[in-house]
């Protein structure tokens, strides 16, 4: 995802900024997987294949977690060592007062808000981060669904 997982922060930045060069190798795999996509469905003749712009939504929540309701992005609630970084969730770790203000649970995984998120994109989307078509659009077309 470019550096900008908890985890990876303490690793790579002193300033809690996400990589660059990680952050544009991720981006620029996103941009290539949808056109892998795009010309599978040419080859096929018809939209069979559907990806998610991950890393795009990933830097969304990194660079405005306001918009989605989160306080931060660079810490996680789970509260251990440079930006809650350092280990998984233990007993021994402080919690945040309120994990629907972080985007990420512990040092790897995104909190709970954070996957109700990407799930409705993946769902109801737009093709800012769904291509072609999200896949409730896809079932919709599915008659034996």
């Amino acid at each position: 995802m470019g550096c900008c997982i908890p985890i990876e922060l303490p690793l790579w930045s002193n300033n809690g900024d996400c990589d660059v060069e990680l952050v544009s190798a991720a981006s620029l795999y996103d941009r290539q997987f949808v056109e892998m996509i795009k010309e599978l469905n040419t080859e096929i003749g018809a939209d069979v294949f559907i990806a998610i712009t991950a890393h795009k939504l990933f830097m969304d929540f990194v660079n405005n977690p306001q918009a989605f309701g989160f306080v931060t992005s660079k810490k996680a609630c789970c509260e251990y060592g440079p930006y809650n970084g350092i280990k998984l969730c233990t007993p021994l770790a402080n919690l945040c007062q309120n994990r629907d203000l972080y985007a990420f649970w512990d040092s790897i995984h995104p909190s709970e808000k954070a996957c109700r998120i990407i799930v409705q994109q993946i769902l109801n989307g737009s093709n800012e981060y769904m291509y072609p078509m999200n896949l409730s659009t896809v079932l919709a077309m599915d008659p034996m669904v």
